[in-house]
């Protein structure tokens, strides 16, 4: 690996003999993209090199995607408290590596992100070692307990992108209704895991004929629909905007729908973990696969691949959530929830477009133009003037994941040893190169 220190204007490149991946427009033409002082000056067919001014450095990418890069809207980063899972500059690296150029931390942290002070804090963490864009997310409530409400003006002042209370849900309606009220008067964005934790109960995967098998207690599906349907009639009453952090069954796609058929402004995200494992993938007790909201029956995530074909899913996330091994080598029921998802997620979504199920702009359009717009952010598309977060992959390139050589700092990954296709090449950010295989082979530059 090599390093550099980046100057303050990059310098300007372009990339060529690609096929560009448009997310906004639904569509996928032979030509390039040019970058000139970090943001995106050109694309299309016409970008080609005979067509560029003399001295432009030039990339080219022997028919391989370029597109804009990954907007992960759900990743656990370690800091504040946990550096021993992960770190910003551990999950930043592992984001470069996989093609995500923005990743929203969660906020439930230790401390957690309830005050302006730790927001900078992130941020300033993420200047000083992070290699591409992290922005936080604050708490909806103080300490995350879910009784009393967060400053929601300091913390959007202090610079968080918009507010969760991480993996847990409020269960107070009273509370969370005041929560959507006070948002709406900063505009601000909730995203809220939505689950019963009563209906849990002492549940640790989906509830059916698996479970039973395999002797474990199980979460039914009701548990994420009874809360999702709650928040549904609490944004009816205040018009807020509300982003379900995580949608897993077809009795939240039809809530969902129905939200979105009245009018409201709501928006979700499914994890990739749903998308393309189900439970017999746990197989005989694989707790790397023990994630939360559970993975459903083969028939759910079906349901849920169809949604977001259709639109009603908004979002891909990597729920990235990166735990020690001593939390994992425990017995099912005991070991501890998560898995990791940022290095991965490119490459396991592919999987779904060489099944057929979804488009390459379509899948482009939930890992990173949908997230862009539902946070406002300018990055995200190919647009003249946008800041050039771009990405080349090769989309039919195959490989062994190892969990050995991913650049998190644990190593819980579901698809350890799975055959996936999709490398990333080349990662750039704000037109900087952070990432790029070469013929030389991997290098991690900042």
């Amino acid at each position: 690996m090599t390093y550099r220190v980046s100057p303050q204007v990059p310098p300007p490149l372009a990339l060529v003999n690609a096929r560009v991946v448009d997310g906004a427009r639904d569509q996928e033409v032979r030509g390039g993209v040019l970058v000139l002082d970090g943001t995106i000056a050109a694309f299309g067919p016409d970008v080609t090199p005979a067509a560029l001014p003399a001295g432009i450095p030039l990339v080219d990418c022997r028919g391989d995607v370029v597109t804009t890069g990954l907007i992960d809207m759900r990743a656990f980063v370690g800091e504040p408290g946990a550096e021993y899972r992960e770190t910003i500059a551990s999950a930043t690296t592992a984001a470069a590596v996989g093609g995500v150029t923005t990743v929203l931390a969660r906020p439930d942290t230790f401390p957690p992100v309830d005050e302006a002070a730790v927001v900078d804090f992130l941020l300033r963490r993420a200047r000083d070692t992070g290699r591409v864009r992290l922005l936080p997310t604050a708490a909806l409530t103080k300490g995350l307990k879910g009784e009393e409400i967060a400053e929601i003006g300091l913390l959007l002042q202090a610079g968080a992108i918009a507010f969760s209370n991480g993996r847990t849900s409020v269960r107070n309606a009273q509370v969370m209704r005041r929560l959507l009220a006070y948002s709406k008067d900063f505009d601000g964005l909730i995203i809220h895991y939505a689950e019963d934790a009563d209906l849990v109960g002492d549940g640790v995967m989906n509830e059916g004929e698996r479970a039973s098998r395999l002797g474990l207690a199980g979460i039914p599906r009701e548990a994420e629909a009874v809360m999702l349907d709650r928040d549904m009639r609490l944004v009816n009453l205040t018009r807020a905007r509300y982003h379900a952090a995580l949608v897993t069954t077809k009795l939240s796609v039809d809530i969902i729908r129905a939200a979105k058929a009245q009018g409201l402004p709501v928006t979700c995200a499914t994890s990739i973990n749903h998308l393309t494992l189900n439970e017999n993938d746990i197989g005989d007790y694989r707790t790397f696969l023990k994630v939360a909201p559970p993975l459903r029956d083969e028939d759910e995530r079906l349901a849920l691949v169809e949604a977001l074909a259709e639109g009603v899913i908004d979002v891909i996330v990597s729920d990235h959530d990166p735990q020690d091994v001593e939390t994992k080598r425990l017995p099912f029921a005991e070991a501890e929830y998560g898995a990791l998802g940022i290095e991965t997620m490119l490459s396991a979504g592919l999987r779904l477009v060489t099944s057929g199920h979804l488009s390459l702009p379509r899948l482009i359009r939930a890992l990173s133009t949908r997230p862009a717009e539902i946070l406002g952010l300018a990055q995200g598309r190919l647009e003249i003037g946008a800041p050039a977060d771009l990405i080349r992959f090769d989309p039919e390139e195959p490989f062994i994941v190892d969990r050995k050589k991913l650049h998190s700092r644990s190593r819980n990954t579901p698809f350890d040893q799975a055959r996936l296709e999709g490398r990333v090449k080349l990662t750039l950010v704000g037109g900087e190169i952070v990432y790029e295989v070469s013929g030389a082979g991997e290098a991690l530059l900042s």
